[in-house]
């Protein structure tokens, strides 16, 4: 994957994760946890695998418990990111 199309996914992914504010805390709030959850999409494929990094991580910051069903959700959506920006030419 190119500089640029890195670039763009992990915008998206930001997006995304900012978008899905699984404690009704506003935009801004997840800094840390998103920035955590960008850098493990990079070496992570499996949907599963990622959800279980994403209720960690907001779990352990917030101590406060999220669904994995949740978690598995925005997880595809964090994937399909990725392997759309592997495809673009």
């Amino acid at each position: 994957m190119s500089i640029l199309e890195n670039s763009r996914m992990n915008r998206t992914a930001v997006y995304l994760l900012e978008a899905w504010d699984p404690f009704q805390l506003g935009m801004g709030h997840y800094d840390t946890e998103t920035a955590d959850v960008v850098a493990a999409l990079q070496g992570i494929d499996d949907p599963s695998t990622l959800a279980k990094v994403i209720q960690d991580t907001y779990e352990h910051s917030f101590e406060q418990w999220i669904p994995f069903e949740d978690c598995v959700a925005i997880s595809y959506k964090l994937i399909a990111v990725k392997f759309e920006a592997k495809c673009i030419i």
